[in-house]
């Protein structure tokens, strides 16, 4: 699968998440509990592959996205330590919810840059073969991606 495709694969995956969440019932604890944590899998091994092996190749292939890159990082910042604390939040909390929707935002925010600002850009700069190939070096990648969202490399800068 291409590089892009994937990512954008990842996105579908968790906006479907997002929406689970957005119409699980105000009394459905549980649900939103493995919701939550299906989210911080999704996207913590989604940050490692693009910051690992999507990031690098984006910017080597077309320079100009680097400002693109570095804003994306930032951005992976903020949602990596929002997921770290929704970790072990408890779903009773009052926070909870409001926590979640601070996070669909952020990332829903960070989606749409992307896909219509700069991953046009990177698929016209490295053409079909370059990204099947960081597709599967991307794939390969996710197999090593932590479970802890502060482990991914921007969680601490």
């Amino acid at each position: 699968m291409d590089g892009i495709v994937l990512l954008r694969e990842d996105h579908k995956t968790v906006e479907k998440l997002f929406k689970e969440f957005e119409r699980a019932a105000d009394d459905a604890h549980g649900r939103k509990r493995e919701i939550a944590d299906e989210v911080i899998r999704e996207l913590t091994a989604h940050a490692w592959i693009e910051e690992r092996v999507f990031y690098p190749a984006a910017r080597e292939a077309v320079p100009d996205t680097t400002d693109h890159v570095l804003e994306s990082v930032e951005e992976h910042h903020a949602v990596l330590w929002m997921l770290s604390e929704l970790v072990d939040f408890d779903p009773e909390d009052e926070r909870f919810d409001a926590k979640m929707t601070v996070l669909m935002e952020n990332v829903r925010h960070h989606v749409e840059e992307e896909e219509k600002d700069w991953f046009p850009e990177v698929r016209k700069a490295m053409g079909r073969k370059q990204l099947l190939a960081l597709g599967e070096r991307m794939e390969e990648e996710r197999t090593s991606a932590p479970d802890d969202p502060l482990k991914v490399p921007s969680a601490d800068e």
